[in-house]
């Protein structure tokens, strides 16, 4: 559950409880609101026909005296006005408690408005005795009508007293509820922000001691893990990625910089190995040639192949080349072998020419033969071989290179392979060499190809050397190639 929905789960929790609490107490204060404002409206009707009575009375006793005809008007203006309080009474006091006392209320003023009329109807005689005693019995009923309207405003608070009291248990109960409802409601918040603060804080809290560590370095620390679905598993997933991205690059980086660092350090030693390259190699065709016009073939054709070879050891390294270009370098530097070893040893080369627009890095096959010149064959006075064998299948090119010299020891074969740790047998292994010695040119072909299985070595004490180098297709587009992606 993300954040957005707590929220929207919550928080209307809260507002619902909050207006139940409020409910309630407007419920219980509305009930007892409107009983109350019922009986008082009964009362207020009981007074008003009380004072109507005894208003008609007056009015009444007013017209026997003057005899005046706005007299007469009035009274009965106040008789249908105290008929209607009559009708309104039937309507707005009767109740099942009240029954009979309202019907024998209404009895009393039906009975007072006809003797009124009775009183009226005998002034017409002109004779004093005959409405003095029929205004009496009115007067007597207007009491009555006045007692009785007492005694149901009695009748009225003697039976709201239970109903009052009634609401007033009611009320203390919903009031009850209500501080219930109010506590619950405040605990439930006050569980609610503090489980909300720490579902927010202590994942932030985690992400940012993650990040202060990643910002100091530290890239093998683990980030936290949520099993949540919300925001916060979608950053510690951020993070994660984020650092396997940095340890990724980094790793490219080091690769990077390591590549440059072996080229380099072949370009010094093949700086080194430059005296004045212009004036040698003029030397080498002004010798050449020398040996061309004294008849001496075999020697110009050997300095022809010293000029070769120097010319292409000192080319730019950090540009790739074709296998036709490494074979034929290795071509001269047969030729030159062949004349300083003659019939000691032998040399055997089987090449697919399919297999020749192979990119490789520049000086990666001679350095291997020179090795197994030097600490293979060298000793041998006869009966010694060196092959080197290239052939192509469907993804790969495998150039093998074999020896039936000395050999190595086991320690030894695992020190060239093992290219992470130092080299321990290196001043051994490029004693009489150019410089650029095995593990040099390991490294640089698994960072060429991106690949740690390129090479394969085999050798026993005595039993000679075998280097395969299993080299993955990579062929024209591929030259061109920058270093850094290289």
């Amino acid at each position: 559950m993300n954040i957005r929905t707590k929220l929207f789960v919550f928080i209307p929790v809260l507002v619902i409880l909050v207006s139940a609490v409020t409910y309630f107490i407007y419920y219980s204060s509305k009930t007892m609101q409107e009983s109350y404002n019922l009986m008082m409206e009964r009362i207020l009707l009981y007074k008003q026909i009380a004072q109507q009575t005894q208003q008609n009375l007056r009015t009444l006793s007013s017209y026997l005296i003057d005899q005046k005809e706005e007299t007469y008007q009035a009274l009965l203006e106040q008789n249908n006005e105290l008929q209607s309080l009559k009708l309104h009474l039937g309507k707005q006091a009767r109740t099942e408690m009240n029954v009979m006392s309202i019907k024998n209320y209404e009895n009393m003023i039906e009975s007072f408005l006809e003797k009124e009329e009775q009183v009226l109807e005998a002034t017409d005689v002109r004779g004093l005795q005959s409405y003095v005693a029929l205004y009496e019995e009115t007067e007597k009923i207007a009491g009555f009508i006045q007692d009785h309207g007492q005694s149901l405003v009695d009748l009225e608070l003697s039976n709201y007293q239970p109903y009052y009291k009634q609401i007033l248990w009611n009320t203390q109960q919903m009031n009850n509820i209500g501080l219930a409802l109010f506590v619950v409601n405040m605990l439930l918040s006050i569980v609610f922000v503090i489980w909300l603060s720490r579902s927010i804080t202590r994942p932030i809290h985690l992400l940012v001691r993650t990040a202060k560590q990643i910002s100091k370095g530290n890239l093998q620390i683990t980030p936290p893990v949520f099993r949540r679905d919300d925001e916060f598993r979608i950053l510690s997933e951020a993070f994660h990625q984020m650092l396997t991205n940095i340890r990724k690059l980094i790793a490219k980086e080091r690769e990077h910089l390591e590549r440059d660092r072996l080229v380099k350090e072949l370009e010094l030693k093949a700086l080194q190995s430059q005296i004045n390259p212009h004036f040698l190699f003029n030397t080498l065709n002004a010798l050449s040639k020398l040996a061309l016009i004294e008849g001496a073939e075999r020697t110009s054709n050997l300095t022809i192949s010293v000029s070769n070879l120097l010319r292409y050891n000192l080319r730019k390294l950090d540009k790739p080349v074709t296998l036709r270009e490494e074979v034929d370098n290795t071509k001269e530097y047969f030729a030159i072998q062949q004349a300083r070893f003659r019939d000691r040893i032998r040399f055997e080369m089987h090449i697919e020419e399919t297999a020749m627009d192979q990119q490789i890095p520049c000086l990666s096959l001679q350095p291997i033969l020179e090795n197994a010149f030097i600490h293979g064959v060298e000793g041998m006075e006869e009966g010694a071989a060196v092959s080197l064998s290239i052939t192509r299948s469907e993804d790969e090119v495998l150039v093998t290179i074999a020896d039936n010299g000395a050999g190595m020891s086991e320690e030894v074969r695992k020190s060239l392979l093992d290219l992470g740790s130092p080299e321990p047998f290196r001043p051994y292994m490029e004693r009489k060499s150019t410089g650029l010695g095995s593990r040099n040119v390991f490294k640089r072909l698994q960072l060429f190809y991106g690949r740690n299985d390129i090479v394969e070595l085999e050798s026993e004490p005595g039993k000679g050397t075998t280097v395969r180098l299993r080299l993955p297709m990579k062929e024209g587009a591929d030259a061109n190639v920058s270093i850094v992606n290289r």
